[in-house]
């Protein structure tokens, strides 16, 4: 849609695809603070002015794998457009983490979008993002 390039954040130990396992690891991994270790991490964000990050709600924040990816580049001055899918609880707290994480980022208001409605979401992602 905005022809970028693609990076799918992704977890050497993968997330187990049972719904009630996964959101079991999550609750574990947010509670004990973990940084699952990212396959196949980029050498370097340098030559990105503009980050749209999407992840999934869980637990009311951004998975700590994202957390992981937040922490191991310099997102200083850089642009960052957060989307978040959820089935209710909308951008959570995620947010808040994702400028403590980042300080020296412009980070913009959130978009979220309900996971069961992502499939039909283009429209709406056009609009929050402002046609970029």
């Amino acid at each position: 849609m905005i022809d970028a390039d693609i990076y799918q954040i992704k977890e050497v130990d993968e997330y187990p695809f049972d719904y009630h396992e996964c959101t079991l690891r999550a609750s574990d991994e947010l509670k004990n603070n973990a940084r699952p270790q990212i396959l196949d991490p980029l050498e370097s964000i340098d030559e990105y002015d503009t980050i749209y990050l999407g992840y999934p709600n869980w637990w009311s924040t951004m998975p700590t794998i994202v957390m992981t990816f937040l922490e191991s580049y310099d997102f200083t001055n850089k642009h960052i457009y957060p989307i978040c899918s959820h089935e209710g609880s909308g951008m959570g707290r995620s947010e808040s983490n994702l400028k403590k994480l980042c300080p020296n980022s412009i980070v913009y208001k959130g978009l979220s979008i309900y996971g069961s409605h992502v499939d039909g979401c283009r429209q709406q992602l056009e609009r929050g993002l402002g046609g970029k």
